[in-house]
């Protein structure tokens, strides 16, 4: 079977090499890029694949490889043997030498269990890894950095650039040192897959609204509408009033218009309680969810609503028989927002106009998340709670849980 890549993704296998990463938007063909790479350099080494669970459990992976000859068995296979696996069972296969992995969706930020067993097979195998965000933050690139003998461990890496703010009872990045080390390092590594898309995305804010008597409540008095208690902390002031802006019943009325007009739409939510009213929706139409709860494939039927929580299923799977995806709610993370958006915008989608609704109340809450989402940043609790401040609010209690973010500076910053 002859292969055809395009331009850009020929020139990423040139430019790729052992210990680099691959970096392509949602959509820009990175799979069958590395697969590409391994034959042309790493074949007949045995392949290994650490992906997400759902990219497994839907054989992309195999898919790909099979259009090169590659299979699942020795004596199947024109090559060496591919074994796909998701990133919770990484330590399965830290005894495994000499052979190829390719680390796809990047899972190594935080620098637990699954980035320790990273670089434990980084130094024993040559690999490859490939994202659509490589880094908010320098940190997110340590463990990479270490992987390739940059550094010998998190210590050496924080010694040499972290400098950590002192007046915070928990570890709080404050700033870096050594950044012109950190920009070459990281762009020794990076392989750049960009290209022209034949898409084109159409956003429209659909206005929706919310109970601002209610939301008042919530927000200025410290109030839980719903057990009629006082609000314990910002973690249940920010749950209690996205609550009230989310199940306004004028949001399921947008998603009934907008299936009049795209009778096959993918819907984005966050919480349960919006699961329970968009599932209300199953008696009118097709539907099926990509959650906590189920795991359903897309139906196959002229008319579809397919629930996908953002957590679940903002990547590792894309759709190309629908043309419009809805933001029941926002997201705080860009990261997921960003991936969320690629799940219909692929090089192989018949579209070329991709529409893309997100439902916006007149809320503060929403107002500042897309603010953030807008501006390519995460949308901390904190900062809100600051801007919100009213002087007769009661105290809060704060956790650095319930605060969240990091307070390290992003990479455009340094």
């Amino acid at each position: 079977m002859v292969v055809n890549l395009y331009p850009h993704q020929i020139k990423a296998v040139e430019e790729l090499d052992n210990g680099k990463i691959l970096e392509g938007g949602v959509g820009s063909g990175k799979t069958l890029t590395a697969v590409a790479y391994y034959m042309q350099r790493e074949a007949p080494k045995d392949v290994y694949v650490i992906t997400t669970a759902r990219k497994r459990d839907d054989l992309d992976w195999e898919t790909e490889f099979v259009r090169f000859g590659v299979g699942v068995k020795r004596d199947a296979t024109v090559a060496g043997v591919l074994r796909v696996d998701s990133w919770n069972n990484i330590a399965k296969y830290k005894n495994v030498r000499d052979a190829f992995f390719i680390f796809d969706e990047k899972r190594l930020e935080t620098g637990g269990e699954w980035s320790k067993a990273f670089i434990f097979i980084a130094k024993r195998n040559n690999w490859i890894v490939l994202t659509a965000t490589p880094g908010d933050t320098w940190m997110d690139y340590a463990t990479v950095f270490i992987a390739n003998g940059f550094y010998h461990n998190r210590t050496e890496f924080k010694r040499e650039h972290v400098v950590y703010n002192t007046f915070t009872k928990f570890p709080k990045v404050d700033y870096y040192i050594g950044v012109p080390k950190l920009i070459r390092l990281r762009d020794h590594l990076l392989v750049h897959m960009p290209y022209e898309r034949h898409t084109v995305r159409h956003t429209e804010i659909i206005d929706v609204g919310y109970d601002q008597e209610m939301y008042d409540q919530v927000i200025k008095k410290r109030w839980n509408v719903y057990y009629d208690t006082p609000v314990k902390n910002v973690a249940e002031l920010f749950y209690t009033a996205r609550k009230v802006v989310n199940t306004d019943p004028s949001r399921l009325d947008a998603v009934r218009e907008l299936i009049k007009k795209h009778p096959r739409l993918i819907v984005f939510y966050n919480f349960d309680y919006e699961l329970e009213l968009l599932r209300t929706l199953a008696e009118e139409i097709p539907t099926s969810e990509w959650n906590g709860h189920r795991h359903q494939a897309i139906p196959e039927t002229d008319r579809w609503l397919y629930l996908v929580q953002y957590v679940a299923g903002a990547e590792g799977w894309n759709c190309t028989s629908t043309d419009a995806t809805v933001f029941y709610s926002l997201t705080y993370s860009y990261k997921t927002w960003h991936q969320a958006h690629g799940r219909i915008d692929r090089l192989n989608t018949p579209f070329t106009d991709l529409y893309y609704y997100v439902l916006l109340a007149s809320a503060t809450i929403d107002g500042a998340v897309k603010k953030a989402l807008d501006n390519k940043r995460n949308f901390h609790e904190r900062s809100f709670v600051k801007s919100a401040t009213v002087s007769h609010r009661p105290k809060l209690h704060h956790t650095a849980d319930d605060l969240g973010g990091n307070g390290s500076r992003s990479l455009s910053t340094v």
